[in-house]
């Protein structure tokens, strides 16, 4: 026979309170053992409450992070190519400044690209991509509902974040994606090899 106590901390949460009150009114039951399973019962409920609220404040962290991160990249990219601009700019002064990219060989026309991601619940998918000296990619994805793949966005900085909503809310859901690069509007090389997230709650 299988355990009878649940695998999932919730679930696991809801049988032992249901089991609690259920033998509160037993006669039988020693008052120091009820004691014991009442204070088990709060201090598991309190522990849980406290990963909750961990795990709500590290995706918190993680998404300001982003936000700081893209705000200052952006910043930066503007400023440079508001340097460039100018009519004294130099190489020389480029790389002074560090910003001059470094020239990139790789043949895309004889390539994929790489390809991962992360599920960061909710339907959000933070998707990484190699671009070497391409322009971007062009993301594909497919879920339950789709027949065969749909052009999700274009990509010219990674990581890419998909943000669509779950199909069903609260229920996950399986999503593929593939990208292949892009150079002067067109597609070129191979597709990347397929990767599956499953997009959890």
């Amino acid at each position: 026979m299988s355990d009878f106590v649940p695998t999932t901390d919730n679930d696991l949460l809801v049988w032992v309170d249901h089991f609690i009150t259920q033998i509160s009114t037993d006669n039988e039951i020693a008052a120091v053992d009820l004691a014991a399973l009442t204070a088990g019962k709060a201090d598991f409920h309190i522990k849980i409450d406290h990963l909750n609220d961990a795990a709500a404040q590290a995706k918190q962290a993680t998404a300001d992070k982003n936000d700081s991160r893209n705000n200052i990249v952006n910043l930066v990219r503007a400023e440079v190519r508001r340097i460039k601009a100018r009519s004294t700019y130099t190489d020389g002064q480029g790389a002074h400044l560090g910003i001059i990219g470094a020239r990139d060989s790789h043949d895309l026309s004889n390539s994929r690209p790489d390809l991962s991601g992360t599920d960061q619940t909710d339907g959000v998918v933070s998707l990484n991509f190699s671009k070497y000296n391409s322009d971007g990619v062009n993301i594909y994805s497919k879920r339950d509902n789709d027949v065969d793949w749909v052009l999700l966005n274009r990509a010219s900085i990674s990581p890419f974040v998909d943000n669509r909503p779950l199909l069903q809310v609260g229920k996950p859901e399986l999503r593929h994606y593939s990208v292949v690069y892009i150079l002067k509007d067109k597609e070129i090389g191979n597709y990347s090899d397929e990767v599956v997230i499953n997009c959890t709650p």
